[in-house]
């Protein structure tokens, strides 16, 4: 990690925002906003895989998307290789994708059906002009190969293919243009446990092979665990904390990151005897999200400082957002 320091972040993702408008009346007057992405601001260095994790609907998946721009952010910036990519017109996006790819969740609806898989893998090859026409062929063999499925499967259409196959050849698409960052949208989160952690394996070879670095949201605290060097714990749309792998794992500082480690079944049973910590209430509705800090309505910890002002994220190598860490109970 020391040499990723010095050589400075790859993506650099600064007070990022995504709103959508909620509409009513027959104007379809704008009456609010849904806050999926609220001021998240994180960085991401060559080489390392970065998890995102939070329950349902806390807004990673639209992170994802919005630093790829699938997704038009509100505000923030998004600085990759120096630059500002938001800034970017859609022209100049082309040639950003060509270095920056994504792996879906669900590997079927994310594969055009009409077409076989060596037209799906060749198409990313063809548009952005990276072989010459009697190459891309080989390129695609060498694609197959590469996420361990034979080439004299590349005729199939995508419904022939099971759903790891199926994930395989979206990893193997998304590779095809040798990009230095894959955002890794719930990729195992379709598929079933033993193939699951087959998918994993092949992301850890891919990224050692290809030198890739990872963007990597999930929900499953299992998955996280095993490929992220460092994790970042969302709720309601912020960030809450973030920290190395093991430091989270070992000493959680935010409250919705004790309770979401409280949930997770350790394999370890002196692991087990862990207190079950239970969340009271509901998650908050992203479109009016509750002042002050997002988790004070649900915190055991709650002070009346969290109802009024919004803590921010401190520290360096673990960076919490919670005014309890900064003045223990």
């Amino acid at each position: 990690m020391s040499e990723q320091l010095r050589s400075g972040p790859l993506l650099s993702v600064e007070q990022l925002k995504t709103y959508y408008p909620i509409k009513k009346g027959v104007l379809s007057r704008t009456a609010g906003y849904v806050k999926a992405v609220d001021g998240v601001s994180f960085s991401i260095y060559p080489g390392e895989t970065l998890g995102l994790v939070g329950e349902s609907g806390c807004g990673k998946s639209t992170i994802g998307r919005s630093i790829i721009r699938l997704e038009q952010p509100t505000e923030g910036r998004v600085i990759f290789q120096n630059e500002n990519i938001l800034e970017y017109t859609p022209q100049k996006m082309k040639r950003v994708r060509t270095h920056m790819q994504m792996i879906f969740q669900d590997p079927f609806s994310s594969l055009n059906p009409r077409k076989r898989v060596k037209d799906i893998l060749a198409e990313p090859l063809m548009v952005h002009r990276m072989l010459e026409p009697d190459q891309v062929q080989n390129r695609v063999d060498q694609l197959m190969e590469m996420v361990g499925l034979s080439k004299q499967y590349k005729n199939r259409y995508p419904h022939e293919f099971s759903g790891g196959q199926r994930q395989r050849i979206g990893i193997a698409r998304a590779i095809a243009l040798e990009p230095k960052l894959i955002i890794c949208d719930e990729p195992v989160s379709a598929l079933d446990v033993s193939i699951q952690a087959q998918i994993l394996n092949l992301l850890k070879d891919l990224q050692q092979e290809l030198n890739l670095t990872y963007l990597f949201i999930a929900h499953g605290l299992g998955a996280i665990r095993y490929i992220s060097d460092r994790i970042a714990v969302m709720y309601l749309g912020k960030i809450v904390e973030i920290a190395k792998t093991k430091e989270i794992f070992n000493n959680p500082q935010h409250p919705y990151t004790k309770a979401l480690l409280s949930a997770y079944p350790s394999p370890n049973p002196r692991m087990r005897k862990r207190e079950r910590i239970i969340i009271q209430g509901d998650v908050p509705s992203p479109a009016n999200p509750p002042s002050g800090c997002r988790f004070h309505t649900r915190c055991p910890w709650v002070m009346d400082i969290c109802r009024e002002k919004e803590p921010q994220l401190k520290g360096d190598q673990h960076a919490v957002a919670c005014f309890a860490v900064e003045s223990p109970q």
